[in-house]
């Protein structure tokens, strides 16, 4: 049996594709005898485009990024779908024409012209090798592209069994696939290393045995399966109950994108990472499902690999392709890697460059032990810094909190990557205005990717609980212009939604967005960062809002107030640890307030300061010269004793 798995534009061009990397394993191993090719169609399309129109690194990364909730990226490819280059075209302009640049809607329309031929192409190449299956992962902007093509193939050759499978394929959305695209001969739903071998094996019998599969009526038996009944209607198995056991979560083989990148000319618009898999759920949602969340789809059970296996997945695919980069896909880290697995990889003989997905409460040793294992960029979740906002997402965590991380985050040098998010029902400004008027203090932070209103995502406890106060719900208006479905059959094939929307806007949604927009050009040029010396504590500040250069403490209530606050405490809370009168404390956090040297939300305080790094020290001790000079100069001229606090 020959296989061919598909990787469609637009997933990114700058990791090989984890699934079809699994895949292409899981084959192998359930089925030696078969041949296994992966099509790396991104890069195709990249060496394809650039031959006929103006695109660059930047273009490709506004269809697999920024353009997820607009749809354009399938719309592209909704041309090919339908085999019509004017396919809803004056729709598409008089729905996206004030929200992009002329630039931008050119290429949509250039794109969107031009993605039969390329389908065209690529299908004739495919049909040419007589595959026996042609398989498709689709997961965000892949969708119509993995369609169209999927269309051009049976057109072609209508023996070749086509097959979808990947996260839009997920719980209603793969029935829905299959029920109205009849050239998608099955869709395999929910995690496919079990269901796509039993799947081969079920259509050549010789090779059931191999996987468990009976050679005939065998499709019935396949979990999640979609498939034509004897009546030709469309049949959907149950999905399984059961998620599948890490130890039986295959290992990827990258090889064929390494290949492909060598010979394409996007080998010279990025640097290749690796994508590597430790665990699958999120043990946090089994307890408290984030409302806005619906990321893990039908599977939230969270399982890992031992954190043994997973080293040495890391190091075989490390020294194989030679690259140190790479991107973990875990929607949460298990907690015991941080005293298992990275340890170890901290003790390899690799700099290894990480990108993880966290949870914000991890304390400094914590993030530290991250950094110290090779990790630079993590994604814990931050998503507000109010605590009643937090609440009303069931986060689990407080505004404090997420302000620690950001803090330790930045003395251990690891890049933060969030957004921040309103539109939740129940909230008001009072969650926010608080907030926006201390983010001048916080410029020295990573500052959030942007502001956004929440989309409804399938999945989601917004999605599958009214109650919690979204109802109304439509397909959101870009699957409109995508696919010429009926409103019903959207709404199962769709993964983001339309709602009335809730919480702040206008005037207030309008000031976070501006204040989330100056932080992020505050950034570069500003800096907190403490220094404990021991009797004294040193602050270095270059914030444009705050006058202020150099702070010391030096008053041993103010010192141990200021270490107390590495962990948010109330005023109350202080006052019993450090048996100091209430009013006292309430004076001076005010004042530190008004000095940008601590966060306030719901009744608690944390001191914002990252610890110095050495060319903070280096800075400090250039100021303190300078401030020296400039104390000595004004008292010779003025008669007095030198005594500056601040300068």
């Amino acid at each position: 049996m020959r296989v061919m798995l598909v990787n469609m534009p637009w997933t990114s061009i700058d990791v090989p594709s984890l699934a079809i990397g699994i895949l292409t394993n899981s084959v192998r191993q359930k089925m030696p005898d078969a041949e296994v090719e992966a099509v790396h169609a991104n890069l195709d399309f990249v060496d394809w485009v650039v031959d006929r129109t103006e695109f660059g690194l930047s273009d490709y990364y506004y269809y697999s990024l920024f353009t997820y909730f607009a749809g354009c990226g399938d719309w592209v490819f909704s041309s090919a779908l339908y085999d019509d280059p004017q396919w809803r075209v004056q729709e598409f302009t008089d729905r996206v024409r004030t929200q992009m640049t002329e630039r931008e809607l050119a290429l949509n329309l250039e794109l969107h012209r031009l993605a039969p031929e390329f389908v065209a192409e690529l299908a004739d190449r495919i049909v040419a090798q007589a595959p026996d299956v042609v398989g498709f992962t689709s997961t965000f902007q892949q969708n119509a592209a993995a369609l169209a093509t999927a269309r051009a193939i049976k057109k072609r050759s209508p023996g070749i069994r086509t097959v979808m499978g990947g996260a839009n394929c997920d719980g209603e959305q793969g029935a829905a696939i299959h029920r109205n695209f009849s050239f998608v001969d099955f869709v395999v739903r929910g995690e496919g290393e079990t269901a796509f071998p039993r799947l081969l094996a079920a259509l050549d019998p010789a090779r059931s045995a191999a996987v468990g599969a009976e050679p005939a009526g065998g499709l019935a038996d396949i979990e999640g399966l979609c498939w034509g009944g004897p009546d030709g209607r469309s049949v959907a198995n149950p999905m399984s109950t059961t998620p599948l056991p890490p130890a039986e979560i295959v290992a990827p083989d990258y090889a064929g994108y390494f290949e492909r990148l060598a010979a394409s000319r996007a080998q010279h618009w990025v640097e290749p990472r690796l994508v590597v898999e430790g665990a699958r759920g999120c043990w946090w949602g089994e307890k408290h499902h984030c409302t806005f969340c619906g990321l893990n789809g039908s599977f939230m059970q969270f399982r890992s690999k031992h954190p043994g296996r997973f080293y040495d997945e890391i190091i075989e695919l490390v020294e194989r392709h030679q690259v140190l980069d790479m991107f973990v896909v875990d929607n949460i880290l298990d907690m015991s890697y941080v005293t298992s697995l990275l340890p170890r990889l901290t003790e390899s003989d690799y700099d290894l460059r990480l990108q993880y997905e966290i949870k914000s409460n991890m304390k400094g040793p914590q993030v530290q032990a991250l950094a110290d294992a090779g990790l630079v960029s993590v994604q814990p979740g931050i998503e507000s810094l109010n605590s009643r906002v937090l609440k009303l997402m069931d986060k689990g965590v407080s505004g404090c909190l997420n302000i620690r991380m950001l803090r330790d985050a930045e003395t251990s040098g690891i890049t933060i990557a969030w957004n921040y998010l309103y539109g939740f029902p129940g909230e008001t400004e009072d969650d926010y205005l608080p907030v926006i008027a201390q983010m001048p203090a916080l410029h020295h932070l990573c500052p959030a990717d942007g502001s956004t209103r929440i989309a409804i995502e399938r999945f989601s406890p917004f999605f599958v609980r009214p109650e919690l106060g979204f109802t109304d719900l439509r397909p959101a208006a870009q699957y409109r212009l995508i696919y010429d479905l009926p409103e019903s059959e959207l709404m199962d094939l769709a993964y983001l939604f339309d709602v009335p929307p809730q919480g702040i806007g206008g005037e207030t949604a309008d000031r976070l967005d501006r204040a989330v927009t100056e932080w992020q050009h505050e950034y570069a040029r500003s800096r907190l960062t403490h220094h404990d010396l021991g009797d004294e504590i040193v602050l270095v500040s270059r914030r444009r809002h705050f006058d202020w250069h150099v702070l010391r403490l030096t008053d041993p209530v103010e010192v141990a107030v200021f270490r107390q606050l590495d962990q948010p405490h109330s005023v109350s809370a202080l006052a019993r640890r450090l048996s100091v009168d209430e009013p006292v404390l309430t004076a001076l956090l005010r004042r530190w307030r008004g000095l940008g040297l601590v966060y306030e939300d719901a009744g608690q305080f944390i001191q914002i300061a990252p610890q110095a790094m050495n060319q903070d020290l280096l800075r400090i001790d250039h100021l303190h010269l300078e401030r020296e000079a400039a104390e000595t100069r004004a008292a010779a001229e003025a008669g007095e004793p030198a005594a500056l606090s601040a300068v």
